[in-house]
C-alpha cells in the first residue's frame, strides 16, 4: 500500500517551522525511570507555542495553501489545541480564521484562541459536532476547512516532532502518545519507521474515548460512544480513513488508560516532573504507570499539552492525591458534647495527618439528639499512612464512613 505521507513530506515541513517553532526540551525523569527500571524521558510540547504540538500541523497546512485560498480564510474545529494551532498560524500568513468550539470547551482555551484574533462559534457539544458544523460553514463561505488531523499535510507537519526525537534521544526503544484522531501518532509513524528506528511506537487513549481499538479490530474505522472523560484533547468518536491507515501501517500498539491513571499523571507531572499538563498531554505517562509492562527503555514519553483550567487543575490534582491514596474525605460520628471535636482533632494530630477542612454537623435528620458528625478533608502520606489514620479512629469507637 502506498504511503500518503513520506519523509520528505516531514524534512519539507520541518525547514518551514524552524523560524515558527520552540525547542522543546527533552527531560529526564527520575521517578518514572525508577517504575521502569530504565532511562525515561518527558518531551516537553506542553511549553511548545500556543501550549501544544498542534501548531506543527496547523501552520505545515495553511502555509502549503496558494495566496487565494488563504483569502478566502480558513475554519477549523477543534476542544482548544488545534483552535490556537490554527489561529496562531493564521495570524502569522496574515489569514482569517474561524474556529468551531465545543460547549464548555475550557475557557483558557477559548480566551487563548480568541487572543490570536480568530472568530469563535460554539457549533456543539462534541468535537465531532463541531466538525459537521465547521465543514458545512466552510463549504458555504468557500472557506478552507482545517482538519485536526486527516489531511496529509497535518501528518506531515506533526511528524516533525519524530525528527526532533532522532535527534535528541536515538537510543529510545520506546516512543508512548496520546491519541485522539490520530494525526500525532500518525506523523510520529512516519518520522521514525522511515528513518529505520526499529523501536516501538505506542499510541494511548483514554478509556472512555477510545475509537482506534475498536477500529483497527475491525479493520476499518469506526464510530464508538464517547463517554465524559477528563482527556478531552483526545476525545474524538472516529479515526480518520487517513489517520487509520498511518496507524494499521507504522503503530505497534494503541492501548487504553483510566481516569484515575490520568489523574495520577498530571499529578506526578507536576510534582515530580514540574510540568503542567493537561490530561490528554499526560496520556504518555499514564500509559507508563498503567502498562508498565510494554516499556522498553529507554522510554520516550511526549507531554503533548498543557492548557489547562486552573480550576480544573485543583480538581484533578485532588483526584490524583485521592487516587495516589494521599487524600482522604470521611464522615465521623461522635458525641455531641463539649470538647468531643478537640478530642478528634487531637487523635488526628497524634498520628500526623493533615486536616484540611472540618464541616461540623449537629442538627440533621439521620442525627439522634445526643450525636454530632464531623465530615474532614485529610491530607495523608500515602496509603499506609491513610489506613494508619482509619484504624485509630476505629480503635478510639469513632464511626467511619468514607464519603
Amino acid at each position: 500500500m502506498t504511503q500518503p505521507v513520506t519523509a520528505d513530506d516531514v524534512r519539507a515541513a520541518a525547514e518551514a517551522l524552524k523560524p515558527v517553532l520552540v525547542r522543546t526540551p527533552l527531560l529526564h525523569s527520575r521517578a518514572l525511570s525508577e517504575v521502569v527500571g530504565g532511562p525515561v524521558y518527558l518531551k516537553c510540547e506542553n511549553v511548545q507555542r500556543t501550549g501544544s504540538y498542534k501548531i506543527r500541523g496547523a501552520f505545515t497546512r495553511i502555509s502549503r495553501l496558494s495566496e487565494d485560498e488563504r483569502g478566502r480564510g480558513v475554519v477549523a474545529a477543534s476542544a482548544g489545541n488545534h483552535a490556537q494551532g490554527v489561529a496562531l498560524a493564521a495570524s502569522l500568513l496574515g489569514c482569517k480564521a474561524t474556529i468551531f468550539m465545543p460547549q464548555g470547551a475550557p475557557l483558557p482555551k477559548v480566551e487563548a484562541t480568541r487572543a490570536y484574533g480568530s472568530d469563535i462559534i460554539f457549533g456543539g457539544e462534541t468535537v465531532d459536532a463541531c466538525l459537521s458544523s465547521a465543514r458545512t460553514y466552510a463549504e458555504e463561505r468557500g472557506a478552507v476547512f482545517i482538519h485536526p488531523f486527516d489531511h496529509p499535510d497535518i501528518v506531515a507537519g506533526q511528524g516533525t516532532l519524530g525528527l526532533e526525537l532522532l535527534e535528541e534521544c536515538p537510543e529510545a526503544r520506546t516512543v508512548v502518545a496520546a491519541v485522539g484522531g490520530g494525526g500525532l501518532i500518525s506523523g510520529l509513524g512516519v518520522s521514525l519507521k522511515s528513518s529505520g528506528w526499529d523501536g516501538t511506537l505506542l499510541g494511548v487513549q483514554a478509556k472512555r474515548a477510545a475509537a482506534f481499538p475498536a477500529s483497527l479490530a475491525a479493520g476499518r474505522p469506526v464510530a464508538v460512544a464517547l463517554s465524559p472523560t477528563m482527556a478531552d484533547g483526545i476525545s474524538v468518536g472516529r479515526p480518520g480513513d487517513l489517520t487509520f491507515q498511518l496507524v494499521s501501517q507504522l503503530v505497534d500498539s494503541v492501548v487504553t488508560v483510566s481516569e484515575e491513571s490520568l489523574s495520577r499523571a498530571m499529578l506526578l507531572s507536576l510534582e515530580r516532573a514540574k510540568q503542567v499538563v493537561e490530561p490528554a498531554g499526560a496520556a504518555s505517562v499514564a500509559a507508563i504507570l498503567e502498562h508498565t509492562y510494554a516499556m522498553r527503555p529507554p522510554v520516550v514519553a511526549v507531554l503533548s499539552g498543557g492548557n489547562i483550567d486552573p480550576v480544573l487543575l485543583a480538581k484533578v490534582v485532588r483526584h490524583g492525591l485521592v487516587t495516589a491514596g494521599r487524600y482522604l474525605v470521611v464522615r465521623v460520628r461522635l458525641t455531641d458534647r463539649p470538647g468531643a471535636l478537640v478530642s478528634l482533632l487531637s487523635e488526628l494530630a497524634e498520628v500526623g495527618v493533615n486536616v484540611l477542612d472540618v464541616t461540623h454537623e449537629r442538627v440533621a435528620a439521620r442525627l439522634h439528639l445526643e450525636d454530632a458528625e464531623v465530615v474532614l478533608h485529610l491530607e495523608t502520606r500515602g496509603p499506609e499512612h491513610t489506613q494508619e489514620v482509619l484504624t485509630r479512629l476505629r480503635r478510639q469507637a469513632y464511626t467511619v464512613k468514607f464519603t
